[in-house]
């Protein structure tokens, strides 16, 4: 993140985040098709298990991938995914550090990355290019964590 609250997309989360967990939107009408994988640092996870929340400067990273499918020995069809379609990045903004800048509001910034640009936002306001996913989990500060096994003890 830049002094004036632009986003970069993180480049190593596969390696240096952990998987908080997947979410498979198998229609194939939706324009959300895709393997849904979302990662955060460690600590913020930890952070997460112990408050209930994310704590400032939390970084998630939702990947979406591209669905392919085949059988195998395992069952038919089997469903993986495949190259990467989108990245979301959302940065926990618990002090509203960057009140007027469009992709910062409800206590996060927001962007999305494309494959054929990743290292462009794309995304010029949370409100319109955001909201529109993330007004149901509003109760949980915008997060869907009901899929996100590694935030809860086990």
């Amino acid at each position: 993140m830049d002094s004036q609250g632009g986003i970069s997309r993180p480049t190593d989360f596969r390696t240096n985040f952990v998987h908080l967990g997947s979410y498979a939107v198998l229609d194939e009408k939706s324009a959300s098709r895709g393997l849904h994988d979302v990662y955060t640092e460690k600590a913020s996870a930890e952070h997460y298990r112990k408050t209930g929340k994310f704590p400032d400067g939390a970084t998630l990273v939702k990947e979406i991938r591209k669905l392919e499918t085949s059988a195998m020995t395992t069952g038919d069809p089997v469903v993986w995914g495949s190259d990467a379609a989108v990245w979301f990045v959302m940065v926990k903004d618990a002090k509203g550090r960057f009140a007027s800048n469009p992709l910062w509001g409800d206590g996060w910034g927001w962007a999305l990355f494309k494959a054929d640009a990743p290292a462009k936002n794309v995304a010029v306001s949370y409100a319109a290019d955001c909201m529109g996913c993330h007004v149901p989990a509003a109760k949980t500060d915008r997060v869907f964590i009901q899929g996100y096994p590694t935030l809860t003890q086990h």
